[in-house]
């Protein structure tokens, strides 16, 4: 008497009809076209502008790095770069550790 006779009884697929096996997949499709364009697809744009802005890198141009250190360009390499964070101090960093090209002037 605690469970009223409508839910006790079992359910029924009509004669005629058979559930289909790709309604319960319909979800999970559903959460991963979400995911797709939530995180996935802006996190492949960020990478491709990182690599084409780290690729345009020259000599003489400022940049930031990971680290937050300013400097300058003076040489290029395949994978690293000397950059001069002072007048006469120079360090080699990778080409990946840059973050940001500054404007021509920034760093006086």
């Amino acid at each position: 008497m605690l469970i009223p006779a409508a839910f006790a009884q079992a359910a029924t697929v009509p004669a005629g009809e058979a559930a289909s096996p790709w309604v319960g997949m319909l979800p999970l499709v559903l959460m991963f076209v979400v995911l797709y364009f939530l995180m996935i697809r802006p996190q492949m744009k960020k990478a491709k502008e990182h690599k084409t802005m780290v690729d345009a890198l020259a000599k003489g141009d400022e940049i930031v790095c990971i680290g937050g250190m300013l400097g300058k360009v003076s040489k290029l390499g395949d994978s690293f770069l000397s950059v001069e964070i002072a007048q006469g101090v120079e360090v080699q960093i990778q080409r990946s550790a840059v973050v940001q090209i500054l404007p021509k002037g920034t760093i006086r």
